[in-house]
């Protein structure tokens, strides 16, 4: 998960209250490098309205689940903002150790996407780009 930099020294409950009412979108382009570059290719899978308040506990509650999706393509990773167009994170999106977990591996027009786990980790980098212990004991940084 990268925060933007107006949330960067937000805790957990800080980033939830501020998802309230925010849009999440799916994107299986290259997450920038940070929140605030936009989105290479607009084009986007999926998008989610979330409520107000976002959570219950610690899970997330769109206003609609599933959506349709509205292109073809594999999650990357999600962008959240607010009503306004303030960009408030990117968190990482696909199967495993991912920030946002789909129920579906890929995307295509009209198929539903949902939502099935949403965390919050504000220290954490995109999982594809953490190295293993080996790695880092083989020099591989």
């Amino acid at each position: 998960m990268k925060l933007a930099e107006a949330f960067a020294g937000c805790g957990v409950d800080e980033i939830k209250a501020a998802l309230g009412g925010a849009t999440l979108r799916v994107y299986s382009c290259a997450q920038p490098d940070t929140p605030e570059k936009s989105v290479f290719r607009n084009r986007f899978l999926a998008e989610f309205q979330l409520e107000s308040p976002a959570f219950d506990g610690d899970s997330i509650r769109p206003v609609e689940s599933p959506v349709a999706g509205k292109d073809v393509g594999v999650p990357l990773f999600v962008r959240a903002t607010k009503a306004d167009g303030t960009v408030i994170a990117d968190f990482s999106a696909g199967p495993g150790d991912m920030d946002v977990k789909l129920a579906e591996t890929s995307c295509s027009i009209g198929a539903p996407v949902q939502i099935v786990k949403f965390q919050i980790r504000p220290q954490s980098t995109h999982p594809s780009r953490r190295l293993s212990a080996r790695d880092r004991m083989q020099g591989l940084s």
